[in-house]
C-alpha cells in the first residue's frame, strides 16, 4: 500500500509540474494556446481523487489502519 500512495503522489507531483511547463511555453512566438495545460491539471486532480478513493477503500478493508495519539493520554 506504501508504494501505491508514494507512486500516485510522485503522479500527481509530475503532473503538476507539468502543467507549469505548458504554463510557460505555451502561447510564446504569436503561437495560439494549447489545452496542454488543462489536461495536465485535470490529470492532477484526477489522480488526487483516486488515491482518496483507494486510502478510502483500503481503510474499509482493513488493510491500512489509523494510527495517532490514543484518546485515553
Amino acid at each position: 500500500m506504501t508504494y501505491i500512495i508514494g507512486f500516485a503522489f510522485a503522479g500527481i507531483l509530475g503532473a503538476l509540474a507539468l502543467a507549469g511547463v505548458f504554463m510557460m511555453r505555451d502561447g510564446r512566438d504569436g503561437k495560439p494556446k494549447s489545452s496542454n495545460m488543462m489536461r495536465a491539471l485535470a490529470l492532477r486532480v484526477g489522480l488526487s481523487v483516486l488515491l482518496f478513493v483507494v486510502i478510502l477503500l483500503s481503510y474499509w478493508a482493513g488493510w491500512i489502519h489509523p494510527t495517532g495519539i490514543p484518546l485515553g493520554k
